[in-house]
């Protein structure tokens, strides 16, 4: 990838202070701005910051929610806590990943439009089943309902990409 701009980074640091407890608001910008938390963060950071690149690594992976792989632009969770997997959450995470051929290791499809992640609990037990698409939630969910919502998120991608050739052109 090559990555070569780190303003995310530099506006971190300046907001929250160039010291070591800084290292997880800036690694919560990078991961907003890129959608994962690319390892040539981690070397411009560690400087930046006066802490080992280790050290860097070390926090960024011990936090589940930071990512050290590239994620789609519609990042799906789906719960599997105990309400969830009882009201039958297992259909619609097969469903996902049958329509996007994915797997339980490739959680992400190749044009990186789509990432599908189960999750222990949305908190959102009352909603049951229940998925996220990039935080909005989606309660009462069936196998259906993922197709559908699936397909609704490609139309409205495809069309935002008519609209960019448009412009383009």
């Amino acid at each position: 990838m090559g990555l070569t701009d780190f303003a995310v980074v530099d506006r971190a640091i300046a907001e929250l202070g160039a010291e070591p407890a800084s290292i997880i608001g800036v690694l919560q910008a990078a991961q907003e701005h890129y959608r994962y938390l690319p390892k040539e963060l981690f070397f411009y950071m560690a400087k930046r910051l006066g802490v080992s690149v280790s050290r860097i690594y070390s926090v960024a992976t011990f936090y589940e929610n930071f990512s050290l792989e590239s994620k789609g632009k519609f990042i799906i969770k789906v719960c599997d806590g105990t309400a969830c997997h009882v009201r039958k959450s297992t259909p619609v995470l097969e469903r996902l990943r049958k329509e996007l051929g994915l797997t339980a290791k490739q959680k992400s499809t190749d044009d990186l439009l789509f990432t599908v992640e189960t999750v222990s609990c949305l908190g959102a037990c009352g909603l049951a089943p229940v998925m996220t698409v990039n935080e909005k939630v989606y309660p009462s969910m069936t196998a259906d309902k993922a197709a559908a919502l699936l397909a609704e998120l490609k139309n409205t991608e495809r069309a935002a990409s008519r609209k960019e050739e448009d412009h383009a052109a």
